[in-house]
């Protein structure tokens, strides 16, 4: 076989730096996943590098370039026969954007059963305190609830800037992350109740959420129920709903639904799904616990409810994208 060397390593060398450069980033990041075209790429480079290298071994007067090669063929070697188990990189950021919004939108339809059963008992919740006031100490059991709405408004707005929550701030939102993050949980785990549990949390959550809205809206204080709740409410009650959604889950793969599959199977199909889930519902809930804490307790004159009323829908509408869109892979554009 005769080879013009020269000629040789001009045309041969642009592919050697080329399969290198890709070697430099796969040691740098070994979770890289490629797509397929690149793999492919890879695969060609490592090839078209091992036939240059049988070349040149005739050739005594190029040691360097042949030390070189072997060094890049023994590495692009490894990576495509690599079998042991690579480092994991725990990284948040990717299974938060990319991870939780897709587990929910594979999940989508026990997310809708769920909103449907809260949404049903909001509207019992809130017929009921239109049709019989006196239903509020059943339907409310906490006690600033039991008051008039114009009375609590009125309390909270003559408080005028005196600071209620003063070296309470930071015990007053852990308790609020703990308290609904084990709501949250009891919610996920009731799905073992093949799914009844579940459906009562959430249908009691939305009777009680329903008799609030109704008793502050029939009162005349429609503007301060909305600067109150939705700027924690906006992320509080959707992560509520996303538990009954990872409970409801659970619940289908426990039923089965006729699936010719063992239970062990089913629980194993979701259990990556459910883990996802109530670790998003908990990043959530400590956002909306900070939120009421830092902000929500605050009225007027403190705060302008026109003010805490955008930022609840602000927080709404990106929590809506962010689960709607968040994650989605861009489509390629397909080759004329």
């Amino acid at each position: 076989m005769i080879v013009n060397l020269d000629r040789f390593l001009v045309e041969e060398r642009p592919y050697w730096v080329e399969l290198e450069r890709l070697l430099d980033r796969l040691e740098k990041d070994p979770d890289r996943r490629m797509d397929l075209d690149s793999i492919k790429r890879f695969h060609y480079l490592y090839q078209r590098a091992s036939a240059d290298l049988a070349k040149i071994m005739t050739f005594s007067t190029e040691p360097e370039t042949r030390r070189y090669l072997e060094s890049l063929v023994e590495r692009a070697y490894g990576e495509i026969h690599e079998t042991r188990a690579k480092p994991h990189r725990l990284a948040l950021g990717r299974w938060f954007t990319r991870t939780l919004p897709q587990t929910f939108r594979r999940r989508v339809q026990a997310f809708w059963l769920s909103l449907a059963v809260m949404a049903t008992g909001f509207l019992f919740g809130g017929l009921a305190i239109t049709f019989d006031p006196e239903a509020k100490e059943v339907l409310m059991p906490f006690p600033h609830l039991q008051a008039s709405p114009s009375q609590r408004v009125a309390e909270e707005e003559s408080a005028g800037e005196r600071d209620r929550l003063s070296g309470f701030k930071s015990r007053f939102s852990s308790y609020l992350m703990t308290h609904n993050t084990k709501v949250s949980i009891l919610t996920l785990a009731l799905g073992m109740t093949w799914g009844i549990g579940t459906l009562i949390v959430l249908f009691s959550n939305g009777v009680m959420l329903g008799a609030v809205a109704l008793d502050y809206v029939l009162d005349g204080q429609a503007r301060f129920l909305l600067g109150w709740l939705l700027p924690h409410g906006s992320i509080e009650i959707p992560a509520i709903i996303l538990a009954g959604q990872a409970g409801l889950v659970l619940a289908g793969a426990l039923i089965g639904w006729g699936r010719p599959v063992s239970l062990r199977v089913r629980l194993r199909e979701v259990s990556g799904d459910l883990v996802t889930l109530i670790f998003g519902v908990a990043v959530f809930l400590v956002w909306a616990g900070l939120v009421e804490a830092f902000l929500s307790q605050y009225h007027e004159p403190v705060l302008p409810y026109e003010f805490k009323i955008v930022f609840g829908v602000a927080e709404l509408t990106f929590l809506f994208w962010f689960l709607a869109k968040a994650g989605s892979s861009p489509e390629r554009r397909k080759p004329r």
